[in-house]
């Protein structure tokens, strides 16, 4: 597999002359500039891809992620025709400048969701936790949104009652903040209000209604990416199970069957992320590889270690190293090579698959500058030359 970083642009802590020292050989980015249902330029991709690869860096832009999907387009309302378009225009203009792989994701309103972005371990480091009892005090309390208590089990909504008792006011607001980082707009410091404003856009959209909204989108821009030689992947919910009343429909590798199989294309794929759908008991990430190999286009190497308390199907969980999680590491690499050396021996150019250790735990100097929560120098390239030692040993 090729070895990727994933670079946020100039406003990225970590430097280029940095991410060479990893030994990582290709930067998966995006223009995260660009306003969502907007059009990226080519000069704005051309300017992305010049901080990338000019000055002798020896590293090349692999991957988009992401290229963001509107709420329009996922809702099916406002300017919906437009956002297909744009998006259409905009994977015209990547493949102009010679970029291949695009990853996306489906999920309503939330991106990535963590309660606690700096917890500590017992070796000094911090991770990223999240810890069902405190997002049901968000869901409750903080927010309180209308029909919240029906989600949640007496054991866990008792457990939030208390532990809201336990929390001062700035350790609320930290709760909020860490909470609102994974959606959409976060820079734009949303309110409490904001979220409902935003929450009640899916009012009435059922899991099947959602599936049907994606299964749209791909038949307006997959044509596109087939034409152009794009390939297209969509990353995994995270986590993979229902919050705050929205619907989920990646969160498994039978999702990942229905949505791909009503689009059949090998531009229309999977990014595999094994710290997202492994938080799931029942995820196989060899099954997936089995069953989806010639159509993951993109994997996120990365572990999570369930913990309690749950109620199912949700369940605590923390971004664990990379070897130590409930993931095993070992067996998903084994499958992937197999899969890369189907795709050589049937003659496939894309045989490589690009891949790069997803979080990681903030270790050492990490803790002494600034870092993006999830995505620290020296956690993820600890990481990384975890997963070269095993992709070396099984080569």
């Amino acid at each position: 597999m090729k070895e990727t970083w994933r670079w946020f642009g100039p406003a990225d802590e970590i430097t280029i002359p940095e991410i060479r020292q990893t030994g990582a050989c290709g930067i998966v980015s995006a223009l995260h500039h660009v306003a969502s249902g907007g059009v990226w330029t080519i000069d704005d991709i051309e300017t992305r891809k010049a901080q990338i690869e000019g000055g002798g860096s020896g590293l090349t832009w692999d991957v988009v992620e992401s290229l963001p999907v509107s709420e329009a387009i996922k809702t099916q309302t406002g300017p919906v025709r437009e956002h297909y378009e744009t998006y259409r225009q905009s994977l015209k203009n990547l493949a102009s400048c010679g970029i291949e792989t695009v990853c996306y994701n489906f999920m309503p309103v939330l991106d990535w969701t963590r309660t606690e972005l700096r917890k500590p371990l017992s070796n000094g480091g911090t991770t990223m936790d999240f810890d069902l009892v405190d997002f049901a005090v968000f869901d409750l309390h903080l927010l309180a949104r209308d029909g919240a208590k029906q989600d949640y089990g007496e054991k866990i909504r008792l457990a939030a009652s208390e532990r809201l008792m336990q929390m001062d006011d700035s350790a609320r607001a930290e709760l909020c903040s860490n909470i609102v980082a994974g959606l959409p707009g976060a820079n734009e410091r949303w309110t409490l209000d904001d979220v409902r404003r935003q929450l009640a856009n899916y009012d009435g959209i059922t899991p099947d209604r959602l599936r049907l909204n994606l299964i749209d989108f791909l038949s307006e821009v997959v044509p596109t990416a087939e034409a152009l030689g794009i390939r297209l992947c969509c990353h995994p919910d995270d986590p993979p199970f229902p919050l705050l009343g929205l619907p989920r429909v990646m969160s498994s590798t039978h999702d990942y069957e229905r949505v791909l199989s009503a689009v059949d294309s090998p531009a229309s794929g999977a990014t595999l992320c094994t710290g997202s759908l492994g938080v799931a008991e029942g995820f196989d990430p060899v099954d997936f590889v089995n069953r989806l190999g010639p159509r993951i286009h993109f994997v996120h190497l990365r572990n999570t270690l369930r913990q309690g308390p749950a109620d199912a199907p949700r369940v605590s969980f923390h971004e664990s190293e990379h070897l130590a999680g409930d993931t095993n590491m070992v067996a998903t690499i084994r499958a992937l090579l197999a899969e890369e050396t189907r795709r050589q021996a049937a003659g496939r150019a894309d045989w490589q698959i690009p891949m790069r250790p997803d979080h990681g735990q903030s270790l050492l100097s990490d803790l002494d500058r600034p870092m993006m929560p999830g995505y620290p120098l020296v956690g993820r390239m600890r990481g990384l030359a975890e997963l070269r030692g095993i992709m070396a040993a099984l080569e």
